[in-house]
């Protein structure tokens, strides 16, 4: 069978070929960022209709970013220690305390705060035990598709959830007679955040008992990969981190965290920057947004087919590289249609190679290491983006929008050039290797 109709064939053989394990994260994954994508859109928003100022904003949003931050190791070692499945449900479990106490709180700045640093400990907790989860609950030969699509479903959400939860929101709220740009509106989705996690705890509730002591040895190697337990406690690290090669593991993190102060310093500021320098209002911002979001779906899925023919490494390489000169037709180009396209193409390419990435460093780590590893992605992942913001700030106070921005966009493509670079230099090899490519003499 040939044609579009054999594509999808393959897909749907290819999820049933997930453990289902695997497949009960992915829904999870995809309620859950259901719920993620309404915090993020509307949080601040919210925070506004009742009345809190701008700073206190920044420092709500600023002590939440910290906890989440601050949870990802220990998470990641509770993991290895209590299982998988207990860090996801304490993670969503975390999150309904919150969304409980955000509801409680009313305008009472210190609750407000606490909420958000529940939030984003249980977020940051759930997301950062997923890549070590796929890798244990799949099989190499589909590990590349599993990770892009769990990624993939991640950007749906985005989109479907600014599309229908204010929607659904405004009408219920209309309906009872609200304000609709009041705080009602905003608790009203708050409550229905509430209820996809509650269906995403449900979920979990189904996946396989992953504790240590009661995995035994075969079992887990019928489930494709040995759970990443230490059983000799004189072998675990420091509060549970655990690296066994830290120069293997500087290879990993170090580009990602280069590529992450240049994305902090230009990518949450773009809004801002296309508005104040083409005039465009709301309505026209967020469909800017939303096909951005759609053509980086599209990528994402079409990734593992790159990586399945010339390596994750070289696949990752090459979208990336391709991402860099659309950066520039984004920062310096006066022609709006021209920045527009070169967004949604830029926002494509260089998110594309992130789950195939992921996959990569999940395989050439210890088991031992995997839950580590992920923890240090996304701790050094948020510190980049710290350090970006900084030098935005820094480069807007001192240089003007203009001259500002310039500079931004310089910044980034020489930290975006880096990042993939070194990504290439210390990988190439070990790709190639996997790829069955004969390695030149």
């Amino acid at each position: 069978m040939t044609g579009p109709g054999a594509t999808g064939t393959l897909r749907w053989r290819v999820w049933g070929r997930y453990h289902r394990d695997a497949r009960l994260i992915l829904v999870t994954s995809l309620v859950a960022g259901a719920a993620i994508s309404l915090w993020w859109i509307d949080f601040y928003l919210y925070l506004g209709a009742i009345g809190l100022s701008t700073a206190e904003i920044g420092l709500v949003g600023t002590l939440g970013s910290v906890a989440g931050g601050l949870v990802a190791f220990p998470a990641s070692a509770a993991s290895d220690r209590y299982g998988r499945r207990t860090v996801f449900g304490l993670g969503l479990v975390a999150g309904l305390v919150a969304l409980g106490v955000l509801l409680a709180a009313g305008s009472a700045l210190i609750l407000i705060v606490v909420a958000a640093m529940l939030w984003n400990a249980g977020n940051n907790a759930f997301s950062v035990v997923v890549p070590p989860y796929l890798t244990e609950r799949s099989e190499p030969e589909h590990r590349n598709e599993l990770f892009a699509t769990q990624f993939a479903m991640q950007n749906v959400t985005n989109v479907v959830a600014a599309v229908l939860g204010g929607v659904v929101a405004t009408a219920i709220a209309v309906g009872m007679g609200m304000d609709p740009a009041g705080p009602g509106t905003y608790r009203l989705i708050l409550v229905l955040m509430a209820v996809l996690l509650g269906f995403g705890l449900l979920i979990v509730r189904f996946l396989t008992d992953d504790r240590p002591r009661t995995i035994a040895g075969p079992r887990m190697q019928r489930l494709g990969e040995p759970a990443a337990f230490p059983r000799d406690p004189r072998r675990r690290s420091r509060f549970g981190v655990v690296i066994r090669n830290r120069g293997r593991a500087t290879r990993l993190l170090l580009p990602g965290f280069l590529i992450s102060i240049g994305a902090g310093q230009v990518i949450p500021y773009l809004n801002v920057f296309v508005q104040r320098k083409f005039g465009l209002d709301l309505t026209q911002l967020n469909a800017v947004f939303a096909v951005t979001a759609l053509g980086t779906i599209a990528a994402i899925m079409a990734q593992p087919r790159l990586a399945r023919r010339f390596g994750q490494i070289t696949s990752v390489v090459v979208v990336q590289a391709a991402s860099i000169p659309f950066l520039v037709v984004l920062g310096f180009s006066p022609i709006l249609w021209m920045v527009v396209a070169a967004m949604a193409v830029r926002s494509s390419l260089m998110n594309a190679g992130n789950p195939i990435f992921n996959a990569f460093a999940m395989e050439h780590v210890d088991p031992a290491e995997r839950a580590t590893i992920s923890a240090a992605m996304s701790v050094l992942w948020q510190l980049g983006w710290v350090i970006g913001g900084i030098w935005y700030s820094l480069g807007q106070a001192l240089l003007g929008f203009d001259a500002g921005y310039a500079m931004n966009f310089v910044t980034i493509i020489a930290l975006y050039t880096l990042g993939t670079g070194l990504t290439w230099w210390w990988f190439r090899k070990a790709d190639r290797v996997r790829s069955g490519v004969r390695l030149a003499a």
